[in-house]
C-alpha cells in the first residue's frame, strides 16, 4: 500500500512486471473491505515508505504467469523463462515426488538401489549409441548406456538377488510421445530364481500404489491386474499395450467376407480382416464416415469400409456402401461377431498381414476417441503375457526377436513362434 502524495509514488508507478525492488515500511492490518482470503497473507498488508529499483526489465518474449500455449522454438530459447512458469513448475515437482514415491515402494518390497556406470562398452538396445572419446586410450570409444543390462545381471551373479534403479537411458534415435529424443529415464528391475507371478507380486504394489497417490481423484484398476495373452491383444485391441479406458473390441471376420455368399472384392481373401464396433455412430452423419475414411488413409491404410445395422419390422438389415455385398446370413454374422458393442455401426478395417493389428488399433483408438468412448478420468492396468519369442519384421523382411532376447522365457514351446 502507499499513498498517493508519498515521495516514492513516482517510483512504484514506474515499476513494471518483472523489475526486481526493495520495499520497506511497516506490515499493517488490512481494512475489512480488503481482506483477501485466497491470499496468504490477505489480512496484512505492506505501507510502503522507502523504495529502491534493484533491477528494471524490458518487455519479455515469454511471459512467466499464466499457462498460455507458445511455440515450441520460442520456449527452448528462453527456456530460462519457461522454467518459471506455474506449470512446469508443477511439472518438475511430480516428477521428483513420483520418484521419490517409486524408491520408498521398492526399498518397501525388499529391492536394493544400485547406481551402475554411464561410461562403458557398447551394449546395443535397439538403436544407435553415444559415443565418448577416450583420453587414456587414443582412438578408442566408450558408449553410453542405452539401458544397464550387463551391470545389473552382474550385480544378480554377485548376489543381491533384488535390484532396482532410476536409470538413465542413452539412444540416438528420434524422440516419441513418451521419450525426449537421445535420453531417457527408466525404473529398472532384475530379480534372481523368480517365476512370472513373483515378478507381478513385486511390481503390482509399486505401481498401483504410485498412481494411487498421484491419481488426484481419479480411479485406479485394483489389484491384481488382468492378464491378457499378446495373441488376444492383438486381436481384441490391435496393440500389445492396449488402452482399456476403451470399451471397444476388435473382432476378426475374415471367415465372414471369404463366404462363397460375400462378393466384396477388397476383404475377400485377404490375410486378415478386422471389425471395429463403433457404438453410438448411427447418430453420425455420412461426412464421419468419410472423415474415418480419409484419416485411414492419411495413416498408410488403403481405407476403412462401414456397414449399419437397423431393424426392420423385427429384421436385422445391413446399410452401407458395403452391405450390398454381403448375403443376410452375412451380414446376420457379422453383427453377432460385434454384438457386445451393440447394434451401431461397424467399421472393418482390411490390411495386409500383420499390419492389420496395427491399422485396427489405431481406428480402434481413433473411434474411441471422436465417439467419447474413451474414459479420461480413469488408469487402467493388464500385464501382457506369453509373448511369442520371435516376430517378422516386415520392414526387413527377417526374423527379429520380440522382446528382450536376454530375459528369461516363461512360455510353452508351442508360442515360440507367431
Amino acid at each position: 500500500m502507499i499513498e498517493p502524495d508519498s515521495p516514492v509514488f513516482a517510483t512504484v508507478a514506474e515499476a513494471r512486471s518483472e523489475w526486481v525492488l526493495t520495499l520497506t515500511g511497516p506490515i499493517v492490518a488490512r481494512t475489512p473491505e480488503t481482506i483477501n482470503p485466497d491470499l496468504p497473507t490477505g489480512e496484512i498488508e505492506l505501507r510502503i515508505e522507502e523504495i529502491a529499483v534493484q533491477s528494471r526489465a524490458e518487455e519479455l518474449p515469454l511471459p512467466v504467469f499464466g499457462d498460455l500455449d507458445y511455440p515450441e522454438e520460442t520456449r527452448l530459447r528462453y527456456r530460462f523463462l519457461d522454467l518459471r512458469r506455474e506449470r512446469l513448475h508443477r511439472n518438475i515437482v511430480l516428477r521428483s515426488e513420483v520418484v521419490q514415491s517409486i524408491r520408498r515402494r521398492m526399498v518397501a518390497e525388499g529391492f536394493t538401489e544400485f547406481q551402475t556406470p554411464i561410461l562403458t562398452a557398447s551394449s546395443p538396445e535397439g538403436a544407435r549409441d553415444f559415443l565418448v572419446p577416450s583420453r587414456l586410450h587414443p582412438g578408442k570409444f566408450y558408449a553410453l548406456p542405452q539401458a544397464p543390462q550387463q551391470f545389473k545381471q552382474l550385480i544378480m551373479v554377485a548376489g543381491f538377488d533384488r535390484y532396482f534403479q532410476i536409470a538413465p537411458c542413452f539412444r540416438d534415435e528420434d524422440g516419441r510421445a513418451d521419450r525426449s529424443p537421445g535420453e531417457f529415464y527408466q525404473l529398472d528391475v532384475e530379480m534372481s530364481f523368480v517365476t512370472q507371478d513373483d515378478v507381478f507380486a513385486a511390481i503390482e504394489p509399486v505401481l498401483h500404489g504410485v498412481f494411487e497417490e498421484f491419481a488426484k481423484g481419479r480411479k485406479v484398476s485394483s489389484k491384481p491386474f488382468p492378464r491378457i495373452p499378446y495373441s488376444e491383444a492383438m486381436l481384441r485391441y490391435g496393440s500389445d499395450k492396449p488402452d482399456l479406458r476403451n470399451p471397444i473390441l476388435i473382432a476378426d471376420v475374415k471367415d465372414i467376407f471369404d463366404r462363397d455368399d460375400v462378393s466384396f472384392k477388397a476383404f475377400k481373401g485377404k490375410d486378415a480382416v478386422r471389425a471395429i464396433p463403433a457404438p453410438g455412430a448411427a447418430s453420425q452423419p455420412r461426412s464421419w464416415f468419410d472423415k474415418m475414411n480419409e484419416w485411414a488413409r492419411g495413416e498408410g491404410a488403403p481405407g476403412l469400409g462401414y456397414i449399419v445395422f437397423e431393424d426392420e419390422g423385427g429384421t436385422l438389415a445391413g446399410k452401407g456402401p458395403i452391405a450390398k455385398f454381403l448375403s443376410s446370413e452375412a451380414i446376420r454374422q457379422l453383427a453377432a461377431k460385434t454384438a457386445k458393442q451393440g447394434r451401431g455401426r461397424g467399421v472393418l478395417c482390411r490390411r495386409q498381414g500383420g499390419a492389420c493389428g496395427d491399422a485396427a488399433g489405431h481406428a480402434r483408438l481413433k473411434i474411441g476417441n471422436e465417439l467419447g468412448l474413451t474414459r479420461k478420468d480413469v488408469f487402467e492396468f493388464c500385464w501382457i503375457v506369453d509373448f511369442p519369442m520371435y516376430e517378422w519384421n516386415e520392414d526387413e523382411k527377417r526374423i527379429d526377436f520380440s522382446h528382450n532376447p536376454f530375459s528369461m522365457r516363461i512360455l510353452p514351446a508351442r508360442n515360440s513362434c507367431p
